[in-house]
């Protein structure tokens, strides 16, 4: 039986993978034509299966084919979830995007100061652009919050005990959890408080010559509400001082606008933490920023010194193709044209009216029966939750689908362009909030073209 094997040579052979040849190299064919060699050598030996020639070839051109899955491809999301961690959370601005482009396909001044012609620092980049946004006295940025939480205790609290609210040791998403890294930045977690309540003399008790720092965790990923007391953080400010502890404060999300502007609660401002004195304010790039992934640490010049200094800082630093979407995003705020060219503050700021119009002209143009309704569409990616905006949704029911809904849904989902929706009520619905202003005609082309193939 395993001399019925053909050799690889003889499958390379094969039309049908000639055809495949075309459009992979021929030394991945080859490699994965000799993995599956040898699964199927293997089960004729344990199970005395028989070689099917045949099969052994679909199975081939599916797995080849299937390559293809593996690239992050361009998803149209229509769930009205804005800021969605599996769909990359942020998209960037065009301006961003471009620069981009332009970094990645060419030279650039990324290490390089062209005014003395001498070697410069990545940071210098977007270092005053922060500072002149936040009013902190410097800027690092790593490659992702949590990495700058990291960075921050093992450069300054090493072997020492860093305090925490009992109510603030949570989990930031994806399994990690604010106790863990602590542990990992070879630094000692002094929990306070209880998980409700947490009072300024809970600090100040656990203060002793081992104390290194004191961290605030904004808890933007959840609420806890009813009886409850969070400390002041003009109230830690003046506890840290008075001890000379740094006070870091993790804002997660970390927000440039009062997000009161757009009738939501008010979501602590990076620049509001800086001048209630925080020594040290920690933030996302991808979140309520607008950016790309990336972790931003701003503050005393003295703290952020040591933080720079220390050897995991270079293992952490941020890369030249974020660095650039970065600094390409934050010149936005600088130009006061956020909420006109970041996808995410313009989303978060349309018009409810605006967003009806567009949902009228989807529904003139797709071909299956549908309603629109009122709904909310939610900020999403640990951010402001339970917080929802208005908005109005293209909603078409099952019953109109001669399928199942699920069936519908999947289809959607596996079109060369993917849209993601939400399903409620036994309808498709799907939000024009979170779908970008380029991607209309899109969506209504795969609409219909999956209605029109199972009709």
């Amino acid at each position: 039986m395993l001399s019925d094997i053909p050799s690889v040579e003889r499958i390379l052979n094969d039309n049908r993978i000639i055809d495949l040849l075309e459009k992979y190299s021929r030394a991945s064919i080859t490699k994965l034509i000799r993995v599956e060699l040898e699964i199927n050598r293997q089960s004729i030996i344990d199970s005395n299966l028989e070689f099917n020639y045949e099969v052994f070839i679909d199975i081939l051109i599916n797995k080849t084919n299937n390559l293809w899955l593996n690239e992050i491809k361009h998803v149209i999301n229509a769930t009205g979830v804005i800021l969605h961690t599996n769909l990359g959370r942020a998209p960037l601005s065009l301006d961003a995007s471009n620069s981009v482009k332009k970094s990645s396909s060419s030279y650039s001044d990324l290490e390089f100061n062209i005014q003395s012609a001498q070697r410069g620092s990545r940071q210098e980049i977007v270092s005053d652009i922060l500072c002149n946004l936040t009013g902190a006295e410097s800027a690092f940025v790593v490659n992702n919050n949590a990495s700058a939480v990291f960075l921050s205790i093992l450069a300054l609290c090493k072997n020492k005990d860093v305090i925490i609210s009992r109510g603030e040791a949570v989990e930031i998403g994806g399994g990690f959890r604010i106790p863990d890294i602590i542990s990992n930045s070879s630094a000692n977690l002094v929990e306070v408080g209880t998980t409700n309540k947490t009072y300024v003399s809970d600090y100040e008790a656990a203060i002793n010559d081992e104390s290194a720092g004191i961290l605030m965790v904004h808890t933007s990923n959840f609420k806890i509400t009813g009886f409850t007391h969070s400390t002041d953080t003009s109230d830690l400010v003046k506890l840290a001082n008075a001890n000379k502890l740094p006070l870091i404060q993790d804002l997660g999300s970390g927000s440039l606008i009062d997000t009161r502007d757009f009738n939501l609660d008010y979501e602590p401002t990076i620049q509001d933490s800086i001048k209630s004195g925080v020594d040290l304010v920690l933030f996302s790039g991808d979140k309520l920023l607008g950016g790309p992934q990336a972790g931003i640490i701003i503050g005393k010049k003295k703290y952020l010194d040591l933080i720079k200094k220390h050897p995991i800082a270079r293992a952490i630093r941020i890369d030249k193709l974020n660095l650039t979407a970065l600094s390409s995003t934050l010149l936005h705020y600088i130009k006061g044209e956020a909420l006109d060219k970041i996808p995410v503050w313009k989303m978060i700021s349309a018009n409810v009216e605006f967003l009806k119009s567009r949902v009228l002209v989807w529904q003139e143009k797709i071909v299956i029966e549908s309603n629109i309704i009122e709904g909310d569409s939610t900020i999403g990616g640990g951010s402001l939750p339970g917080q929802v905006l208005p908005t109005y949704l293209l909603s078409i029911s099952g019953s109109k689908m001669n399928c199942g809904i699920n069936d519908f849904f999947n289809k959607l989902l596996n079109n060369k362009i993917p849209i993601v929706a939400r399903i409620e009520k036994d309808s498709i619905m799907f939000d024009p909030r979170t779908v970008l202003d380029n991607e209309d005609d899109k969506l209504i082309d795969v609409v219909n073209s999956v209605y029109e193939n199972i009709s």
